[in-house]
């Protein structure tokens, strides 16, 4: 049995997520945060994204996994090797020929013997670069957001990277899929779970983070993976789609309905308020 620990940094640092990510959670951190238990062992985030919730909570024991092999990369060396990283970010610039010649670069056998810091250099400037900041790969695993339309955008943010870095010193970083978080967690231990969302209507548009996509198979084999870390005596928190479909798959859990705003989106008409649903056990 994990013993139970005080969560929470002393002293908490203050960043933020150093991408933006589709479904990211920054706006929905007070109902999510006062739905966290005061005490648990080991947090765990198999869906890690921009890492909203982490970065909010900064726990003293963390296991974050994602499968998206770049972004675990790119953690790594936001924590590893932060300094080499805004090096090589300084030499980029808002244009949008130097744009699509970075975006080319994983077209490339080349890519794959790249440095990882140049790697995450790559994924962060094009994620600052990028049409509305969208993460999106295609079915050959090459990322095809198009170039994006900014003001004045913030590539090197040195000071908030530093400080990312730190909080995610001790924190353990694995590509992993959502099923393995049933072995890694303990009793006492506390998982949340951001899952991407099943659309909300047969046009809605799907997005791609790795060139696997996650089917409603999959939704059923995560509220499985509920299941199974509730009769561990494992607190979890999810979130997901606030439609029937969902609250039917958790039907015994508590499930709470926030609204949210969603601002990723091809179409602007298709941008504002949803219902979203936050799904916990409880011991």
């Amino acid at each position: 049995m994990t013993a139970l620990v005080a969560p929470i940094q002393e002293e908490k640092i203050s960043c933020k997520p150093f991408v933006k990510w589709a479904g990211g959670k920054t706006q929905l951190l007070p109902e999510i945060l006062k739905r966290i238990p005061e005490e648990f062992g080991t947090y765990h985030e198999p869906f890690l994204g921009g890492g909203a919730v982490f970065f909010a909570l900064q726990p003293k024991q963390a296991v974050l996994s994602d499968l998206n092999e770049e972004l675990v990369s790119c953690y790594s060396v936001v924590r590893d090797n932060v300094e080499e990283l805004v090096s090589w970010l300084k030499q980029y610039s808002y244009d949008q020929e130097e744009f699509y010649r970075i975006r080319a670069l994983d077209r490339s056998p080349e890519y794959a013997l790249l440095p990882n810091y140049v790697k995450a250099a790559r994924l962060i400037y094009l994620n600052k670069t990028c049409f509305n900041g969208l993460y999106r790969v295609n079915r050959s695993g090459h990322f095809n957001t198009p170039f994006g339309r900014y003001n004045n955008p913030t590539i090197v943010d040195e000071a908030n990277l530093t400080k990312c870095s730190q909080a995610l010193q001790g924190a353990v970083l694995e590509l992993n899929s959502f099923e393995s978080v049933v072995e890694r967690a303990q009793t006492g231990d506390f998982v949340y779970f951001d899952p991407p969302y099943p659309p909300l209507s047969s046009s809605a548009d799907f997005t791609s983070y790795t060139d696997k996509s996650f089917s409603w198979d999959d939704q059923v084999k995560l509220r499985d993976v509920c299941l199974a870390l509730d009769k561990k005596g494992v607190r979890f928190l999810l979130s997901n789609a606030g439609i029937d479909s969902v609250r039917e798959l958790y039907e015994g859990f508590q499930v709470s309905e926030v609204v949210a705003k969603r601002a990723i989106n091809s179409r602007a008409d298709r941008r504002g308020e949803v219902f979203e649903f936050l799904i916990s056990n409880s011991f």
